[in-house]
């Protein structure tokens, strides 16, 4: 079969799925900053995702502020030991490992689904959560687009949307899905570092795609 004549060139593909293989959730970082135009490149690479009804949900709110972003790894260090202690028999396993670069990563962003969404109903009607499937494709090209740049990048999740609403000003409705620690890291981990922890193996792809309908075991599987 032809290649489609919409094709990038070998380079340009291999670069690509390179950046998605390579791609990985950074917890340490060099305390050198980001340039102001690399940054800029990033925001633009994350403002370029798809969305839902075209709404465009994403915000993003950079901390500057080093008291603010003291107080905002102290909500993240909060919420780390209580999933510690929701995590029972894994608890001290939990506790050992890294999970975030709050202080240490040259940039530190929120992203946030912008508030009135209940007024967006292109494609939401149904399924009212693909406003955050919007944003989370946001983070997703910043994050391949920061691999390609050599930057490393971490999505951090463990906080209390409202106390971290209330400390950045957000208006009713908004609501905060992400911090992201960005900046240049000493290395990238060769293989995702919950693996490389042993928390937990890559699933294989075969258990996870199915044909016609939801296949319920490894029956007919290798």
């Amino acid at each position: 079969m032809a290649l489609s004549e919409h094709r990038f060139d070998d380079a340009e593909v291999a670069a690509v799925y390179r950046a998605i293989e390579q791609r990985r959730d950074m917890r340490h970082f060099l305390p050198d900053p980001v340039e102001p135009a690399l940054l800029a490149r990033l925001l633009r690479a994350a403002h370029l995702a798809p969305s839902v009804g075209f709404m465009q949900p994403w915000r993003f709110v950079r901390i500057t502020d080093t008291a603010l972003r003291a107080r905002i790894h102290a909500m993240v260090e909060g919420e780390r030991v209580r999933t510690a202690a929701a995590l029972a028999q894994r608890e001290d396993e939990f506790m050992r490992l890294k999970v975030e670069g709050v202080r240490e990563c040259g940039e530190l962003l929120v992203v946030a689904l912008m508030e009135r969404r209940e007024e967006h109903v292109f494609g939401r009607r149904t399924l009212p959560e693909m406003d955050l499937a919007s944003v989370a494709c946001a983070i997703q090209n910043m994050w391949l687009a920061a691999r390609a740049e050599g930057l490393g990048m971490g999505w951090v999740s463990m906080f209390e949307p409202a106390e971290l609403a209330r400390a950045l000003g957000m208006p009713a409705g908004a609501k905060p899905v992400a911090i992201l620690c960005l900046g240049h890291v000493p290395a990238f981990y060769p293989k995702p570092m919950l693996e490389l922890e042993q928390w937990a193996p890559r699933q294989a792809l075969r258990d996870m795609v199915f044909e016609n309908a939801w296949e319920r075991g490894p029956v007919g599987r290798e």
